[in-house]
């Protein structure tokens, strides 16, 4: 018999609205834009880390999703929306054709950052979405194809700023949590008693393989600075909220880099995990549209070493940052995990209505 019903008790599901409006209300107290942008868009991102959830050209009207999450560990939909009769912004007389739109392959996005920078150079000021995100391949305890995303950003903020926003974020959530700070290095040193900007690369894959395997002997220098923190540091860190900052030049991603009080090329990017559960993500942007490409050329080449299909640039990004992208710092936070923390719940199935074994 077809179990139907939800995974969790009507008194989670008003917690979870209650917490949703406790999120909203923090940033409307704060005079924070909330913005909806688009969730279906014809690029994704190119981090050899992240795989998007693509739909399928071709097929015929309404949308037919395949019965499991893929060749490719995702969930693979036709782009045939049936009144959907396109994918961009078109005039009566450039309405694509049926055949035209299902031929079109996009993306469920993995976040709301490159349509919320594009508001930001369009000078929106400080915003925040709350909302769903997709990812593929990512089912199990802590993770969920679809789940929901709360992303903001500051402007004229540094990350530090940033951080101590999201450290009252959390205390309004829970009031007794305990707050500390740390720099990648530090932990590093502590853990393991090496420099992870510094340390020879040949080190990092003899502590990998001791870590992990012996197929981590020749990875490259940002996978095994992230096995070692997720297999190493990441059980051992404190209770309550840890904020981890100046991570390797090599990890940036979309971040600012700088040269630290050591003379070290580091990352201005930093995550926060509570209760040892990685909880945020967070970046004091990079503002330099030419830096962008050349970095989204490097995922590139990371993706076709790795065997992965190559994606489309974004190039309405790049053309948005080249006009002129505020200073400002942004983070995501998977609210589903933080509803964990709240709840006191081992897995997210166990905060989610409908998980993905439900769907």
């Amino acid at each position: 018999m077809t179990d139907w019903q939800p995974g969790i008790s009507l008194d989670r599901l008003r917690q979870r609205s209650r917490v949703l409006a406790e999120l909203r209300g923090f940033f409307q107290q704060r005079n924070i834009l909330e913005v909806d942008v688009p969730v279906l868009a014809t690029t994704s991102v190119t981090d050899r880390n992240i795989e998007s959830i693509a739909t399928l050209p071709g097929a015929s009207s309404g949308l037919e999703a395949s019965s499991g999450l893929g060749a490719s560990g995702g969930l693979e939909a036709s782009s045939g929306l049936g009144a959907f009769s396109g994918l961009g912004a078109f005039s009566e007389s450039e309405a694509l054709s049926e055949s035209e739109a299902s031929a079109i392959k996009s993306y469920l996005q993995t976040s709301p950052e490159y349509f919320m920078k594009r508001l930001l150079a369009a000078g929106s000021g400080d915003i925040f979405c709350l909302g769903k995100a997709f990812r593929s391949g990512e089912a199990g305890v802590r993770h969920n194809p679809e789940f929901t995303l709360l992303e903001w950003y500051r402007c004229g903020w540094d990350e530090h700023q940033l951080m101590a926003e999201l450290g009252e974020l959390i205390e309004t959530l829970l009031p007794a949590v305990a707050i500390n700070k740390y720099s990648y290095a530090e932990l590093f040193a502590k853990y393991f008693n090496i420099d992870p900007h510094q340390a020879e690369l040949s080190s990092l894959q003899k502590l990998a393989v001791e870590a992990g395997s012996s197929a981590w002997s020749d990875d490259s220098r940002g996978n095994c600075l992230d096995l070692l923190f997720s297999v190493v540091i990441e059980p051992q860190l404190s209770d309550g909220l840890v904020l981890v900052y100046d991570y390797p030049a090599c990890q940036a991603a979309l971040a600012k880099c700088y040269k630290d009080a050591q003379g070290r090329r580091v990352s201005r990017r930093f995550e926060a995990f509570l209760n040892r559960v990685e909880l945020a993500n967070g970046y004091f942007e990079l503002t330099d549209g030419q830096e962008q490409a050349s970095r989204f050329a490097e995922d590139q080449q990371a993706r076709k070493i790795a065997g992965k299909p190559l994606m489309e640039i974004d190039q309405n990004l790049l053309a948005a940052l080249e006009s002129g992208l505020p200073e400002c710092s942004g983070v995501a936070l998977g609210v589903d995990r933080l509803l964990m923390q709240i709840e006191g719940a081992t897995s997210l199935d166990q905060v989610m209505p409908f998980s993905w074994d439900r769907c």
